[in-house]
């Protein structure tokens, strides 16, 4: 039963549970971090979202020359030491002392935090073959989507007590975890280092067929913000759906994911068949926005009927597109540059999360049934974009640039 619920036996076993310690602690922290901001350090509501959005910019910003250290140095050596730094980085929210301390806080953090996501995937790319890489990231996917919710579920506990050692608590807690995490990495094997190549270093930076992809998946990816921001504030006013309508299909997409996300990553190790996947994924993403957009001004039966089949075609959409988007990202980049690669395409995801609550909830809130629809039209002509850019990147790909000798 073991076996069947978890990676094959070697590198891949371990990245799992190396995402499950991590993962546990950021479920936790992400249901607290806005609380402990307000309530214990006295930030106000708009100093709190300065620090998250000045801090995400700055993830955003080293995002590709941090995967490139890790090309240089080694993956596991940046995973390590950014993951041992994170510990006493996080655990220094306990001393601070007014909005200035805690914006260079979770500026720092967010430093340590974006070397390690590139080196994470460069590891996945040094440490897993080719064709297995795909679906190593959708078993690391579902275990995310397990240990976010249990740590969800302390944070729940730790919110029952509603005390400032209990919210410190969490912090220690969350610490703990980046330095288990960082000791659990020492079970990898090392990943080779990559010798610097002639030409630029940043040679993703001249990619444009990868940073068109990047571009076009960072919009696809808004999609994640539709359950967790967009969805709710529909349901409560503009619908007459039961209010725990949310919940349920938050927990029926979490559910869909846990079971069906390695499933669906099969086949798509190859760019040109992810390229397909990402694009029925959008076709879904899209159909479930046109459920969604019908949901309003109908009886409450009716409409808890279109939402749960909304966010049925929302998982189904979720999960075909995951798989696309981490076959093309593998499968785009070079070997000897993975790390700088797999920075870059995370740079998409960070930018769709902050274009996507007001640009969504603006269509969706303000405009009703035809913001709506016009998110469908936009996912799916993003999706239908896929295949022809995946094309123009492989017409153009270009021979790996001989090692600089010394």
């Amino acid at each position: 039963m073991l076996n069947r619920l978890l990676p094959p036996k070697g590198p891949a076993r371990v990245l799992t549970g190396v995402t499950l310690v991590h993962t546990l602690g950021q479920g936790l922290w992400m249901a607290l971090n806005a609380i402990y901001a307000t309530a214990v350090l006295r930030l106000s509501p708009g100093q709190f979202g300065i620090g998250v959005g000045v801090a995400a910019a700055v993830a955003l910003a080293v995002s590709t020359p941090a995967g490139h250290l890790a090309d240089r140095v080694g993956p596991r050596s940046v995973q390590i030491w950014s993951f041992l730094a994170l510990g006493p980085l996080t655990a220094a929210l306990l001393m601070v002392r007014g909005f200035g301390m805690y914006l260079l806080v979770v500026c720092v953090q967010a430093l340590a935090y974006s070397a390690s996501r590139s080196a994470r995937m460069a590891m996945v790319a040094g440490l897993i073959p080719p064709e297995d890489r795909v679906s190593v990231r959708a078993y690391l996917r579902a275990t995310s989507n397990i240990s976010v919710s249990v740590g969800a579920v302390l944070a729940g506990v730790l919110l029952a007590f509603d005390s400032v050692r209990a919210y410190q608590l969490a912090v220690v807690f969350n610490a703990s975890t980046y330095l288990i995490t960082g000791l659990l990495t020492l079970l990898l094997p090392a990943v080779e280092r990559r010798p610097a190549r002639t030409g630029p270093a940043l040679i993703v930076l001249r990619d444009r067929p990868y940073l068109a992809f990047v571009v076009l998946d960072g919009l696809l990816s808004m999609h994640n913000v539709l359950l967790e921001v967009v969805l709710p504030l529909w349901v409560l006013h503009h619908t007459g759906a039961p209010r725990w309508m949310v919940a349920a299909i938050l927990l029926t997409n979490t559910v869909a994911v846990v079971l069906f996300q390695v499933r669906a990553a099969r086949g798509t190790e190859e760019p040109a068949a992810a390229a397909k996947a990402s694009r029925s994924g959008s076709l879904c993403l899209g159909l479930a926005c046109v459920l969604f957009a019908f949901s309003g001004g109908v009886s409450w039966a009716v409409c808890s009927v279109l939402l749960l089949a909304g966010a049925l075609a929302h998982v189904l959409g979720e999960i075909r597109q995951s798989a696309g988007s981490w076959g093309m990202s593998f499968g785009l980049a070079p070997d000897h540059a993975q790390g700088q690669y797999q920075g870059t395409y995370a740079m998409g995801s960070d930018l769709g999360k902050l274009i996507a609550p007001a640009l969504l909830t603006w269509l969706a809130v303000e405009h009703g049934t035809a913001g709506w629809l016009a998110m469908a039209v936009g996912f799916a002509l993003v999706g239908a974009a896929m295949p022809p850019i995946v094309g123009w990147a492989q017409r153009g790909r270009r021979p790996e640039p001989d090692p600089v000798t010394v």
